[in-house]
């Protein structure tokens, strides 16, 4: 009878498929009227369309063409509400549970999708056309099937298990009548929740936290406290808050103090500001509040700090208290004059930060003399200086620009270093004051073959260099350049590396500060010549060394091969 059927709507098939592979793909042409194609075909009537005729049919359209899964299935969707409005039998809701009842007979591949695809044309044919309540037949058919899907009869993921249940609002009396018959008794009605609860009971085991806290929600069944800190403490958070939302306030509360004590302030702080538990945790907001600038200053992003604390002095006292922990002088008084802020004149601010680990400064990386550079002089003496040497490290800084949608600042300074010496040059003034000596000189030095420049995702910097000195031809072509960041799998950048390789980290406190500002303050001038020496001490101490901790990081990179060059037209590795 199924050959019979689909040799006798193989045309009809045939228009479908068209449609799907043309009608979408052409929708500006005049021979494409969806409508016309949807009643040529068979599902244009399904009267006499059974649920194993319609799944065949269904999986032959989607097996048509060549488009990718999820245009086929967005396609099939609009198809498949047009036709539940066609006359299905007995009724849309009843010819869908059958259809769910057939699907998972095509086995995984198809099941999961065309599941989800009935559904959501169901759910759409309900929103559109609502109807006084399930029917009550189909209803009937939609918990015998939950309960098949429950007791393992039936395979569906648990996603379709929920859409069950509130697409056809199954209730607890629908469960007993398709478990045990009929529910006129109240042992029937026990027995029934007994039965849902066991099967909560096993998602919980199985750590399905969601779908236990939907059914637990949509059966009113009563777990107590330890449902909750079962599901904290396994990380599932998104159901744990539905689950304390549905329980009410005593259990939202017991939610909060549990992201407390796992000090998950921004989960507390969401919940009690859409719950309004404000008065019930009123130092929670400040806490959370303070971790946040907290976690900016350690990223040294303290212009940002400065502005999310603006409003409250407290938390602008607070910002001033990190900027001493973290040996940001300048930055404690930067704040103190603005702000107007007394009684941090008499405390002391460490040169060494108290937060995160013990960081390189000059002294350590032997670095003997860090020269500011901002005139022609200057300029050749440090010029001739880096043409004698094999390898320098190379970075840049420049002033960030916190404003959205706008282009960053132009590069401020860039540092050229040696092993123990390093450069600063003050592009700004040098770039005003003699354009082409500065051209010329940065020319011979990033196109010199002999001398080896590394960098610390180096092609970033030349971005932002061209992009601020557009009329320098200096920035645009070089020679014999290493990108350090392109050998290592390194999370923690730079200084994540040094520390990895040197045994300590970079302080990054003084990163986003105002590289503008003339004269740089002393802490400002340290940080920027780190930034290029430390790449000089890595390399050596992984390619020099043969007895270094690092030569299993050595074995498995060839630097050499990672040596780029630029000039003019013609790149080559």
């Amino acid at each position: 009878m199924l050959n019979r059927f689909v040799k006798s709507t193989k045309k009809g098939t045939m228009i479908f498929n068209m449609h799907l592979e043309e009608g979408w793909t052409a929708k500006n042409d005049k021979y494409v009227d969806r409508e016309k194609f949807i009643c040529l075909h068979a599902f244009s009537n399904l009267y006499h369309i059974s649920p194993p005729i319609f799944i065949y049919l269904l999986k032959e359209c989607y097996l048509c063409g060549t488009r990718k899964a999820t245009h086929k299935f967005n396609v099939l969707q609009q198809h498949v509400f047009h036709a539940l409005c066609n006359a299905p039998q007995p009724d849309p809701y009843t010819f869908i549970v059958h259809c769910l009842y057939i699907l998972p007979l095509l086995g995984l591949q198809y099941a999961e999708g065309f599941s989800h695809l009935l559904m959501c044309s169901l759910k759409r044919l309900k929103n559109r056309k609502p109807v006084l309540g399930v029917l009550s037949e189909a209803k009937h058919l939609a918990a015998r099937l939950f309960v098949d899907i429950l007791a393992s009869s039936v395979s569906h993921e648990e996603r379709i298990l929920i859409k069950i249940l509130e697409l056809f609002e199954i209730e607890l009396k629908d469960i007993g009548e398709a478990r045990f018959g009929s529910v006129t008794k109240k042992d029937d009605m026990e027995k029934a929740r007994a039965f849902i609860e066991r099967h909560i009971f096993d998602f919980i085991e199985s750590q399905s936290y969601m779908t236990a806290t939907v059914l637990v929600e949509h059966f009113s069944v009563n777990l107590g406290q330890s449902f909750l800190v079962k599901m904290m403490d396994n990380n599932h958070f998104k159901a744990a808050e539905k689950w304390a939302v549905f329980m009410g306030k005593p259990m939202l509360c017991l939610l909060v103090q549990k992201y407390v004590d796992m000090k998950m302030l921004k989960n507390a702080y969401d919940v009690i500001k859409r719950n309004n538990l404000k008065e019930e945790f009123p130092d929670v907001q400040r806490l959370y509040k303070e971790s946040s600038l907290k976690k900016l200053a350690e990223k040294g992003l303290w212009d940002i700090a400065e502005l999310r604390a603006m409003k409250d002095r407290q938390l602008l006292e607070f910002v001033v208290y990190l900027a001493m922990e973290a040996g940001y002088a300048e930055k404690v008084f930067e704040l103190c004059d603005r702000y107007s802020l007394e009684g941090f004149d008499k405390l002391t601010v460490s040169d060494r930060p108290t937060f995160g680990a013990c960081y390189l400064d000059p002294e350590k990386l032997m670095i003997d003399n860090i020269i500011w550079v901002d005139d022609f002089n200057g300029l050749i003496t440090a010029t001739n200086y880096i043409e004698g040497c094999k390898v320098v490290g190379i970075d840049c800084e420049w002033k960030p620009n916190y404003e959205k949608g706008c282009k960053p600042n132009k590069v401020s300074i860039m540092q050229i270093a040696s092993e123990n010496r390093a450069y600063i040059f003050d592009l700004i003034k040098l770039h005003q004051d003699v354009p082409l000596e500065l051209d010329s000189c940065f020319k011979n030095l990033l196109c010199s073959p002999n001398i080896l420049k590394l960098g610390y995702n180096l092609q970033c910097d030349l971005y932002q260099l061209s992009q601020s000195y557009g009329d320098l031809e200096c920035f645009r072509y070089y020679e014999m350049l290493l990108d350090v960041q392109k050998l290592f799998n390194e999370s923690g950048g730079l200084s994540g590396l040094a520390e990895k390789v040197l045994g300590a980290g970079l302080n990054k406190t003084r990163r986003n500060s105002n590289w503008e500002q003339r004269p740089l303050t002393q802490n400002q001038m340290e940080y920027a010549a780190l930034d290029a020496a430390v790449l000089v001490h890595i390399f050596h101490r992984i390619y020099n060394q043969p007895q270094s901790s690092c030569n299993e990081v050595r074995s498995k990179v060839e630097w050499k091969s990672h040596i780029v060059s630029c000039m003019g037209n013609a790149k080559r590795k």
